[in-house]
């Protein structure tokens, strides 16, 4: 969203002050939450309803909204915990995560229904709600592509969100899925690995050495911030942690839209392995082991996912144990079939490649053979964010 002159600086400062208002009263809904053990929208909202709608000023359904960000909080909070990502039970981040209430940033982003927010397409403006009213013939931009699938296929809420200096509206929008391609002329088999972030059995490799060197580049700063214990040395290592977060997501979102186009303009599905598990599975020297827990590969398959339905691709999944060890020509499977970490060959047959390539062919036959067999795509329902 974009504003000119003072108009623009009051719509700034109103949609500023809505937004700590919001987290405000979710972070004093959370603290309630915690104390009485009220975790559900119904139960929380007796609680809380009638202060944050007098104490903050708050819209009948902005109010519903925060008491349902709060309770929407905990519910993750919880299923983390369950999952271990907090450590095991006893331990000081378990205790520590689960013996405080939620706390919200004052920026943090707000759901916003129809009722609170309305979108004249057309003029390419919205009138939003506020805590000092509604604002109204807000203009909003974006490219045309997303500007079109925005003013088709948006269904319920939006969030409103601060970030770096600009104000946005995250719309969800709903696209119905095309059927996909019910006869490939085959798989496109994709390995995910460390040096090379993605190998595909055409022969293409992508991400090597150059951003691993940079990927090392950010691990040591990272150390390095981590270690004065400074204010100055923790918002950087945390303006310096988005960064690299959205470098990670560009080059995914590169990689994934290559892999699909390749499949897309030959005819072919594409063939990945399941990721369920792929840190708990890894058998690796410690610095490797630092590679691999610090590359989103869920974000890379998701991508190649979404970007793979809207395409028509089929998106087959495979059993990726032993793949790097079995020869892609004899299927010798064989830990001496791989030398070294780049070089796959077989002691049977004699065949030699790129050990990346070689475990993407296999992917490939596997992946086929499952496609054969009926169990085709079992990638989730598509949802894109505009």
């Amino acid at each position: 969203m974009r504003g000119q002159g003072r108009g623009g600086f009051r719509q700034a400062s109103a949609l500023e002050a809505t937004l700590h208002a919001c987290n405000e009263a979710a972070t004093w809904a959370a603290s309630v939450a915690f104390e009485k053990e009220a975790r559900r929208p119904l139960e929380l909202r007796k609680h809380t309803y009638a202060e944050i709608r007098v104490r903050w000023g708050l819209g009948a359904q902005a109010a519903q909204h925060a008491i349902k960000k709060t309770c929407d909080a905990y519910t993750t909070l919880k299923a983390n915990l369950r999952a271990g990502r907090y450590g095991r039970p006893g331990s000081r981040r378990h205790a520590r995560a689960s013996g405080r209430p939620v706390v919200f940033r004052s920026q943090a982003a707000q759901p916003y229904d129809d009722r609170m927010l309305s979108w004249q397409h057309q003029a390419r403006t919205v009138s939003i709600w506020t805590t000092a009213g509604r604002l109204k013939n807000v203009a909003f931009t974006g490219q045309a592509g997303q500007l079109e699938v925005l003013a088709a296929h948006r269904q319920g809420k939006s969030d409103l969100v601060f970030q770096g200096g600009t104000w946005f509206l995250i719309a969800t929008c709903e696209i119905a899925e095309a059927a996909p391609n019910s006869h490939p002329v085959g798989l496109l088999g994709v390995d995910l690995g460390i040096v090379n972030i993605a190998a595909t059995s055409d022969g293409a490799r992508h991400c090597g050495r150059r951003i691993n060197r940079k990927r090392e580049q950010d691990r040591n700063l990272r150390s390095k911030l981590q270690k004065k214990h400074t204010k100055s040395a923790k918002r950087r290592a945390k303006r310096y942690a988005g960064k690299e977060a959205r470098r990670n997501k560009d080059i995914n979102h590169k990689i994934s839209k290559r892999i699909v186009a390749e499949a897309e303009r030959t005819g072919r599905g594409i063939a990945l392995e399941t990721l369920t598990g792929i840190r708990e599975r890894a058998r690796l020297r410690k610095p490797q082991r630092v590679k691999i827990h610090s590359w989103p590969f869920a974000q890379l398959g998701s991508f190649i996912v979404y970007k793979a339905k809207r395409a028509r691709v089929p998106v087959v999944y495979v059993d990726p144990a032993c793949t790097s060890q079995e020869c892609s020509q004899c299927h010798h499977t064989a830990r001496g079939n791989r030398p070294a970490q780049a070089v796959f060959s077989c002691r049977v047959c004699g065949f030699v490649e790129h050990a990346d390539h070689n475990a993407s062919h296999n992917i490939r036959q596997r992946g086929w053979m499952v496609w054969v067999c009926g169990a085709q795509s079992t990638a989730p329902e598509l949802t894109l964010i505009a």
